[in-house]
């Protein structure tokens, strides 16, 4: 294995990502057994090439945010969506794998794999999920990168940047986006749940 990358000086207090290159699919599975249920570091695999990501207390922050936000559109619009949070993700046959910051299961409970995943990207030189993603066959992949939401549909084999969810087309995610970056999470729940409601 050979480190490719370490954290770099703009990324937030706390960020650290490490690029291991020449790693073998045992060996994947073999680190994600040796940290077991700890949240980190996530893990993210493609084609022989390790990610070890360490999130910051913002990054953390924003991604719980999001995935609380979303939930209170569910519960207001009746969607029954159904969080597995950094659920890991693995494909051997595709040599992929992947631990999103959120992810769901929309209008069932149980599946192979999301139809959504969430992710909070601070940095460029990672690998690139969304190649990853569509080797596991994921329908829907968002990001939020400095406090815009880009959207992702599964076309075929690769994802096409939509303007609006194909999952969840009433949702604006440019309003999304900005309640996701307030800082007062309670307040901010409040106001997203009025507006629902409105």
């Amino acid at each position: 294995m050979h480190a490719l990358a370490h954290s770099e000086a703009h990324e937030p207090v706390g960020e650290q990502r490490v690029l291991l290159s020449g790693v073998a699919w045992a060996d994947y599975l073999r680190l994600l057994d040796i940290r077991g249920d700890r949240p980190v570091p996530r893990m993210a695999f493609l084609e022989g090439t390790l990610e070890l990501e360490s999130p910051s207390r913002f990054h953390e922050r924003i991604a719980k945010m999001l995935a609380r936000l979303l939930e209170m559109y569910a519960i207001e619009r009746d969607v029954p969506m159904h969080g597995v949070k950094s659920w890991t993700l693995r494909r051997e046959e595709r040599a992929r794998g992947a631990e999103p910051d959120e992810c769901y299961l929309i209008g069932r409970a149980e599946g192979e794999r999301p139809d959504l995943v969430i992710g909070v990207v601070y940095t460029s030189g990672g690998l690139d999920k969304l190649d990853i993603y569509a080797g596991l066959g994921i329908p829907e992949v968002w990001f939020w990168t400095r406090g815009t939401l880009t959207l992702h549909a599964l076309r075929d084999d690769h994802y096409v940047q939509v303007p609006r969810s194909t999952l969840l087309p009433d949702l604006d995610p440019a309003v999304l986006a900005d309640f996701a970056a307030r800082t007062d999470q309670h307040e901010a729940i409040k106001a997203w749940r009025d507006l629902l409601r409105a």
